[in-house]
């Protein structure tokens, strides 16, 4: 016996479809949320306020000359490649992880050679985006980030 299709089963049908929709919405916005470990401002009128100030500092931080560049070692050292930076300069790092659960680590360096400098401690595999920070011994200060794997 076929029974009718009544207005009962086409108001389940609907419902049923709008409850998966809002389900699988939920699910990946909190994976989205979950997994974003990105920086975020605490006040976004206060940082807008603070960009001009943030263009002078990096047109200062330019005209120093100073360059770097960064490479990781085989077994997991960071090695930063200077040029045109005063001796005795100090090299701090901190990396931090793009995605997923959000991790830091901070970075000591030891100058191996002339312009050279080697992290104290290894980085763990995997992507990172390292903040480096050189500051000199007349308190000139230069940063710059890239990505790392």
């Amino acid at each position: 016996m076929k029974s009718e299709f009544t207005g009962k089963h086409m108001a389940v049908i609907i419902v049923s479809g709008f409850a998966i929709i809002i389900a699988v919405n939920l699910f990946m916005a909190t994976l989205a949320v979950r997994g974003f470990g990105g920086v975020v401002v605490q006040n976004s009128y206060v940082a807008s306020q603070e960009f001009n100030g943030w263009l002078e500092a990096a047109k200062r931080q330019e005209a120093l000359g100073w360059t770097v560049e960064m490479t990781r070692s085989d077994n997991g050292h960071l090695v930063v490649q200077t040029s045109s930076v005063p001796d005795d300069a100090t090299v701090v790092a901190v990396a931090r992880r793009p995605l997923g659960k959000p991790e830091t680590a901070e970075l000591r360096f030891i100058e191996a050679t002339s312009g050279n400098y080697v992290s104290l401690e290894p980085l763990e595999p995997g992507r990172w985006i390292v903040r480096v920070t050189i500051a000199s011994p007349d308190s000139r200060t230069w940063s710059a980030e890239e990505h790392m794997q």
